[in-house]
């Protein structure tokens, strides 16, 4: 109550308690009080309402702004999961009508066109409200699509081709060896692969593409970004990726959007996209004078081999093995204490093969591993079958270690896994169950982690705390790690050294390495076909464009990734 009027009541209307936001004071009681942890106390500053642009209902998320979309240039967002992104593709895309804030009168597309008349995006809502512009989206949830779709690659793709362009497209992206593979039985690759092809093949004059590099490697990335790229001088094209890497390389500008996970997401000002990805990585976007994060992300220049100990924790002779029709051959190599080597490399290689026989969950045919310590093994599918909450899952397989101050502090706070504690493990997403399975990996008491993809499902904010948090885990611990990924940023932020997996995709793969960085990044992008440079302000890496005078200089010069 607050003087005399119930701030938190029970209306006959509604199917659960209503706050009253403006009697709210931010005490914070019903938070603690509410035993569903349901209730979220964030305090949003008043200026901010006049730009509402679309909110779900009383007490529910809002959103402030959309990105600005313009022909012939492609427009991403960046931002945390939670915040709206996915809400601002379906009003673009007139999947959701927005309705300014006024949630109880029923949305109306011509009020959306008067409030934002005489404005670029005035133009584009009408436009597409009048039927003259079409759209076509690629959804994020690509694991989901064998739920609803039937058949094989080619019959989808078949039924999909409005365009009558089928035969290019299944070129471009290297589809003709899968066309007869039924899509129930296609990994993440191919159907995200699929998903492309069909957004392509829609008559439609503006794309938008939700998280297009899940599930695909970095060759397969460029080769998406390359046609996007293409598509771009005739369209209207909207994305949405994680991979800053791939995103730095094909956006003209980055809308970044920040604010509070589930509550409200607000579109900050487009700018470039150097400019953009600088702002997120440093956690804080100047011209909205906006601190975004606490802890900035900084990437050294590891061109020089780093000094790391001598001690051996895991070593492996020549390793062959046969599954099937692919066979791995692994030269011999070696984990000493307190280094993190990262492994690159095309899908179908071996990666996960390789992983598993040093974890010991798979038999090498020939050769042999030698490890008297004790290993830590997160997968790339991480199982859901755990009957029981988050909680009950670290408790289960960290015991007394869950209390220690540096597992709290290091490991399950930068994760925000404080946030997920009462969930059960079974109703958590993709980006949930996989900070859930690094956490859990992470705080066992190990001498080596093996990671496999930690990167994967986790939005382009968590990609950044948890290699900061790999990172700081091997380093005050002394402890060591390989892990596998395909994300450039992610592993030049987390690795001392490199191992590089090449060969013919599912036919035959080989490892080259552990070696120096600057070797294994040379020798892997040599393949890939791109060159990197670093970022004046930042030393992140940044991708060049192909053709250009850089471009050409260090493939000449064999400086693929650091600059001689």
């Amino acid at each position: 109550m607050r003087s005399g009027t119930p701030t938190i009541e029970f209306v006959d209307t509604q199917d659960q308690p209503v706050i009253n936001e403006p009697l709210c004071i931010g005490c914070g009681i019903c938070v603690r009080r509410c035993p569903f942890g349901a209730i979220k106390i964030v305090n949003v500053p008043d200026e901010l309402n006049r730009d509402l642009f679309h909110q779900y209902g009383l007490n529910k998320f809002r959103l402030y702004s959309v990105p600005t979309l313009q022909k012939g240039k492609v427009v991403a967002i960046l931002g945390k999961n939670g915040m709206g992104k996915t809400t601002a593709l379906n009003i673009l895309s007139g999947v959701t009508v927005p309705n300014f804030g006024d949630y109880e009168q029923k949305p109306d597309k011509d009020a959306v066109i008067d409030k934002l008349s005489g404005t670029q995006m005035g133009l584009y809502f009408k436009e597409l409200y009048n039927g003259r512009r079409k759209v076509s989206l690629k959804s994020q949830y690509v694991d989901q699509i064998p739920r609803v779709v039937k058949g094989t690659i080619g019959e989808v793709i078949d039924r999909s081709d409005q365009s009558g362009k089928k035969d290019l497209v299944i070129q471009q992206l290297g589809l003709g060896a899968v066309l007869k593979k039924d899509v129930s039985s296609c990994s993440g690759g191919e159907l995200q692969k699929m998903a492309v092809a069909v957004a392509l093949l829609k008559d439609s004059d503006t794309l938008f593409f939700d998280e297009m590099s899940s599930y695909l490697d970095i060759g397969e990335r460029i080769r998406i970004a390359r046609i996007i790229q293409e598509l771009s001088k005739d369209r209207t094209i909207l994305v949405v990726e994680h991979d800053l890497a791939i995103l730095d390389w094909i956006a003209d500008e980055v809308a970044p959007v920040y604010g509070e996970t589930a509550a409200y997401g607000v579109v900050a000002v487009q700018r470039a996209s150097n400019r953009a990805i600088n702002s997120f990585l440093s956690g804080y976007l100047r011209e909205e004078n906006v601190r975004i994060s606490t802890t900035p992300i900084e990437f050294i220049n590891r061109s020089a081999r780093r000094s790391i100990s001598s001690e051996i924790l895991v070593s492996w002779s020549d390793i062959g093995k046969t599954l099937g029709d692919f066979n791995l051959s692994a030269s011999s190599g070696e984990i000493r204490r307190g280094e993190v080597i990262g492994g690159l490399g095309r899908n179908g290689l071996g990666k996960t093969t390789l992983i598993r026989i040093l974890a010991g969950e798979l038999e090498s045919d020939s050769g042999s591993v030698s490890r008297k310590i004790k290993v830590s093994y997160k997968p790339q599918y991480i199982s859901t079958d755990f009957a029981g909450t988050s909680s009950d899952y670290l408790a289960a397989l960290l015991k007394e270690r869950l209390t220690e101050n540096f597992v709290k502090a290091e490991i399950l706070a930068p994760l925000e896994i404080d946030e997920i504690m009462d969930t059960q493990v079974q109703d958590l997403s993709g980006g949930e169950l996989q900070r859930l399975s690094m956490a859990g990996t992470l705080a066992s008491e190990s001498d080596v982690y093996l990671l496999d993809e930690p990167s994967a499902h986790l939005d382009a904010s968590f990609r950044m705390s948890a290699a900061r948090v790999i990172r700081r885990v091997m380093e005050n611990t002394k402890k060591s790690a390989l892990v596998i990924d395909h994300d450039i940023y992610f592993i030049d932020l987390i690795s001392d050294r490199t191992m590089i997996f090449t060969g013919e995709s599912g036919i035959h793969g080989e490892t080259f390495g552990p070696t120096d960085m600057r070797t294994g990044m040379n020798r892997f992008l040599r393949e890939v076909g791109i060159t990197f440079r670093r970022d004046e302000k930042t030393n992140r890496p940044r991708i060049n464009k192909p053709g250009s005078s850089l471009d050409r200089h260090q493939k000449e010069t064999g400086e693929y990734y650091y600059q001689a």
